[in-house]
């Protein structure tokens, strides 16, 4: 027969944040983000803390997603007769304590609706099941401290360090879940390598995007516009707005307001995670226009009807033009230079072509417009600069 209390099943999955009795010593914490957990308050026998006072100990029965109530009350009546026998719950309750991979497995399914888009969210488990499962993946969560971290973290610090910078704050993420269900208390293991500076300082060298120099351009383009493929005209198009690959390749004839002469690209195919209206062009528009009549989900079909070019696609042309050590994404890079060095644009109005946050977050509070119509008049004159050679 089950033990009774003051809380229900109801109350439990309702009850805002706060300390929540259920009677005997029993609580249900909320905390403002809304995780639950259960902890027991009992006074040891014969035991006092520093002040000489009868030693009174909260400790963690778990999350409510995961403990029921009567499994809760089970527990914490265990631990009051523990107490009364003068022993120590922390040292002497048996308790099922999750493993490192099953409270990492659960983390990344609760954050699913979270992730960006679903390769960032495989990404983010990958990371963990190739480096951190193989060494503490079986290990009870509570016992993993500096060194099993460590363990993880030590083989690739160096050769691998941006990896190893995300399998760290992976971890870190895990561990703090775990805590904030009761099944660790202290300090984080992650945290205190990082404050203790225990693992060597990397001195991380920036990757630039080989970029064209903005006065080749003309030229390049003219020769594109000699070339029929798709990949082609998605290159064009891609180096006309500024654009990221993701961007161009995922666009959708929904996205198009061909009367406004206005492209807006979702928030959920942006780096920034907030949608991005590009002011559309005569030249852009010569490019969308006849594609219209491929009847095609995206505008940039790849070979499969109805699925986009491959992110490679515009690469590989790259490369069979001889265009070498340029990447695709350095046109951006190549834009900027333009407008900097022949356009004297405005930081901010180029940098919102890219669609690059532009101050800190009180300024962007203030400043909500996005400047497209100087956008515009920027991206015309980047438009008129291209096509440059071809006579225009």
């Amino acid at each position: 027969m089950a033990i009774a209390g003051k809380l229900t099943k109801k109350l439990v999955e309702n009850l805002g944040p706060g300390r929540h009795g259920d009677g005997g010593g029993l609580y249900l914490v909320v905390d403002p983000s809304g995780a639950r957990r259960w902890i027991v308050r009992v006074t040891i026998k014969g035991q006092r803390n520093r002040k000489g006072a009868p030693l009174r100990t909260d400790f963690g029965l778990g999350g409510a997603d995961i403990v029921t109530i009567n499994q809760a009350r089970d527990r914490a009546l265990e631990y009051r007769r523990m107490a009364r026998q003068g022993l120590n719950p922390r040292f002497n309750a048996t308790r099922e304590i999750p493993t490192f991979e099953e409270i990492a497995q659960q983390v990344h399914i609760d954050r699913m609706p979270t992730w960006k888009n679903a390769k960032h969210g495989q990404q983010w488990i990958n990371t963990l099941r190739d480096y951190a499962f193989p060494k503490i993946g079986r290990m009870p969560i509570d016992s993993i401290g500096q060194p099993e971290v460590l363990m993880c973290l030590s083989p690739i610090w160096t050769e691998k360090h941006e990896t190893a910078r995300r399998l760290a704050q992976r971890i870190k993420i895990v561990l703090d879940v775990a805590k904030s269900k009761g099944f660790r208390d202290g300090e984080n293991p992650v945290t205190a390598i990082k404050d203790a500076q225990v693992l060597p300082k990397v001195t991380k060298k920036p990757k630039h995007h080989k970029a064209m120099r903005w006065q080749d351009v003309p030229a390049f383009y003219a020769d594109l516009q000699t070339r029929n493929a798709m990949a082609a005209k998605a290159l064009m198009f891609t180096c006309l707005t500024g654009s990221r690959t993701g961007e161009v390749l995922g666009m959708q004839w929904g996205e198009i307001d061909f009367e406004a002469r206005l492209w807006t690209c979702p928030e959920e195919r942006m780096k920034t995670g907030a949608a991005h209206r590009v002011p559309l062009t005569d030249e852009m528009l010569l490019i969308l226009k006849p594609l219209k009549a491929l009847a095609s989900d995206y505008v940039f079909e790849g070979q499969k009807r109805h699925q986009p070019l491959s992110n490679m696609s515009m690469l590989m042309l790259l490369r069979r033009m001889k265009v070498d050590g340029v990447t695709v994404h350095g046109f951006r890079s190549t834009f900027r230079d333009w407008a900097a060095e022949a356009a004297r644009a405005p930081r901010e109005v180029a940098e919102m072509s890219l669609a690059h946050k532009v101050g800190s977050d009180v300024e962007r509070a203030y400043a909500r417009s996005d400047l497209l119509e100087r956008r515009r008049e920027l991206m015309g004159q980047w438009s008129d600069f291209v096509r440059s050679a071809d006579g225009h």
